[in-house]
């Protein structure tokens, strides 16, 4: 980053940044991580929501977007600033929720596997359970009634009946 903008921080957002290195970030938790987050984010839509009205403001005086551009570059470069502290604060957050994630399941693995008694129970030789997919498909579209339900499909298999006689 630009070391005269970080210079140009006030007290307060140079600890801000001060807080996004590697070293201090490895040692926060997701709770901890996500607060910084949510600070860093505000001040990051406050410099964008200041660039923006002031370079909206600034097109009426200056006559065009172009000509407005180089004004207001202090807001600009700050919420850039700020974006970018963001992303790496975004990646870290991300990498603890994934780390929280594999955690948890783990745990509930183990804890599903304490319950059965510590794995699949081996099946006999005549007591294999059917192949998972040589089941029958079960219907999920009824109209609400057995009957009508076998009425539709003899009537599916007579009308397929009829076309394959014809041909």
């Amino acid at each position: 980053m630009n070391q005269g903008l970080l210079n140009s921080l006030t007290d307060a957002e140079r600890r801000l940044v001060a807080e996004t290195e590697r070293d201090v970030l490895k040692g926060l938790d997701e709770d901890e991580l996500l607060d910084l987050h949510q600070r860093i984010r505000r001040v990051r839509t406050k410099y964008v929501k200041n660039y923006r009205r002031g370079a909206s403001a600034a097109v009426a005086q200056a006559g065009g977007r172009g000509k407005s551009y180089p004004r207001n570059q202090r807001d600009r470069d700050k919420a850039e600033v700020f974006e970018t502290v963001l992303a790496r604060v975004s990646r870290e957050v991300a990498t603890a929720a994934k780390r929280a994630s594999m955690d948890l399941r783990s745990e509930r693995i183990a804890a599903a596997r304490s319950t059965t008694g510590g794995g699949v129970p081996v099946p006999v030789d005549g007591d294999r359970p059917a192949p998972e997919g040589s089941r029958r498909p079960r219907a999920t579209k009824t109209t609400g009634g057995l009957k009508k339900d076998a009425s539709s499909r003899a009537a599916g298999a007579r009308r397929q009946a009829k076309r394959d006689a014809r041909g």
